[in-house]
């Protein structure tokens, strides 16, 4: 006889694939500005509550569309090929990871400026932290001086999809303009004194 536990953890995993799946046609069909909890329930033919106990709210199902993504940025710049991953210049590794952070935005930037609209996760999720460690472990690499933290929050804040989205779309910047313009401001950070 199988587990009752099993077979609620099983349902569980089927519906949270369900429900991000769901999410994910919203996106695709109309944006990430009209994805609501109610939406993806009927989408996926659940109650609206199973959404709410699954994802807490719409920034928690937004996060969990962008984990997938996320985690494999995570992979490529911890065991990937240089120059993202190890093995180049500190100084080389940060612009990959922020030229990759911005390709980010161009393919999903909707869904990450939904995720940043909920402070908690905005400056303090799960994945901010780890770029905010990964960033501040490039600068100490690079011998940069300075309150490197505050330095790795500094240069991670024209990242955010929020401001990429406006540069682009309202004020049609090319987003490889955008990603030039912060390799610049990386070389001169870490540019020793």
């Amino acid at each position: 006889m199988a587990d009752p536990h099993e077979v609620e953890r099983c349902d569980a995993a089927r519906n949270r694939a369900l429900l991000l799946d769901a999410a994910a046609m919203l996106v695709a069909e109309r944006g990430a500005d009209a994805v609501t909890m109610d939406a993806v329930a009927a989408k996926a033919g659940v109650g609206k509550g199973t959404v709410f106990r699954r994802f807490g709210s719409r920034s928690g199902l937004m996060q969990a569309l962008l984990d997938h993504t996320e985690t494999e940025l995570q992979h490529a710049f911890m065991f990937g090929p240089p120059p993202l991953g190890p093995g180049a210049d500190p100084v080389d590794r940060l612009v990959a990871y922020g030229r990759a952070r911005l390709s980010m935005v161009e393919v999903q930037g909707d869904v990450l400026r939904a995720v940043e609209t909920a402070p908690e996760l905005r400056f303090g999720g799960p994945a901010r932290n780890v770029g905010l460690t990964h960033t501040v472990t490039l600068l100490t690499a690079a011998d940069t001086h300075g309150d490197l933290r505050l330095l790795a929050i500094s240069l991670l804040a024209p990242l955010e999809a929020s401001l990429v989205l406006h540069q682009v779309r309202s004020l049609h910047i090319p987003i490889d303009r955008i990603a030039d313009s912060w390799e610049d401001l990386v070389r001169r950070v870490t540019r020793a004194p």
